[in-house]
């Protein structure tokens, strides 16, 4: 019997997996942004670029490489011209590491908030193209009492 573990230490059952343009760039950008430790890069052959890295984030393993054009099935948000992914991060201090992000160089797409699920949200986008809701649960909420919160968030924002 092996002692090998089928998800190794620090992992979670589901691990995020990103695509970026400049892999190497983004893994310092995290560093700065989000207090990212780099756990491991493997560079591409001949040594050019990231084949597969991690970093860690709290207490979140993070895998990614660089976009490889030659392998149609992963493609950057650069080269989709979009994201079809957020990653949502938790965090003592929502509006700290907003300001951290920007600070770092991340695009404000919604400033820290409260919101009516009961999280103090902010959004951003990296360098790289990848959305970010940062957040800070404040409040445990009934499924009513968020969905009544979210009845009343809509009206103000339509006007009725």
């Amino acid at each position: 019997m092996s002692d090998v573990k089928p998800i190794p230490d620090g992992f979670q059952t589901i691990t995020p997996h990103m695509v970026i343009k400049d892999a190497s760039a983004a893994i310092e950008f995290y560093k700065k942004a989000f207090g990212a430790e780099e756990r491991f890069r493997m560079p591409g052959p001949g040594g050019a670029g990231v084949m597969h890295a991690e970093i860690q984030i709290g207490d979140s393993i993070i895998m990614l490489c660089d976009d490889m054009p030659q392998m149609e099935q992963f493609a950057s948000p650069s080269r989709l011209n979009g994201t079809t992914v957020g990653l949502g991060f938790y965090t003592e201090d929502c509006d700290k590491v907003f300001e951290q992000a920007i600070a770092a160089g991340a695009t404000a797409i919604m400033p820290p908030m409260d919101a009516f699920w009961g999280d103090r949200y902010g959004k951003v986008a990296d360098p790289f193209g990848h959305h970010w809701g940062i957040m800070t649960h404040k409040q445990d909420l009934t499924p009513e009492e968020i969905a009544e919160g979210a009845e009343k968030f809509f009206s103000e924002c339509s006007g009725k």
